[in-house]
């Protein structure tokens, strides 16, 4: 791989969220603003903007790897990247963001 070429950042769907919840226990990381947070996310995520995750990133706990969301997956990817960078192993972006959880029919925690 040339020097400079960036690695591919794992990313996940909706499903296989849903599956590592039920199965092992994964952990969500909400990278979005508060007020998105508060409109629906996946039950249980824990929120973290994602301007305030290099200020915050020491209080994450490193027991589940987690699965990152936003909107669509954007500020995702560079969350994951951000925590891969830091030894968060196993950490992956989920593809589609609440906006393809929600398309599929699946429950949002409001509030």
């Amino acid at each position: 791989m040339h020097p400079y070429a960036r690695q591919m950042t794992p990313e996940i769907n909706v499903d296989e969220l849903a599956e590592r919840l039920e199965t092992a226990g994964a952990r969500v990381l909400d990278v979005r603003e508060d007020w998105e947070f508060r409109r629906g996310r996946v039950a249980g995520a824990i929120s973290v903007p994602l301007a305030q995750l290099p200020g915050r990133i020491a209080d994450l706990p490193r027991d589940k790897p987690f699965a990152v969301i936003c909107e669509h997956g954007n500020r995702s990817l560079l969350a994951t990247d951000f925590l891969l960078g830091h030894g968060f192993e196993g950490a992956a972006s989920v593809r589609g963001g609440t906006t393809a959880w929600a398309r599929t029919n699946r429950p949002l925690e409001r509030g």
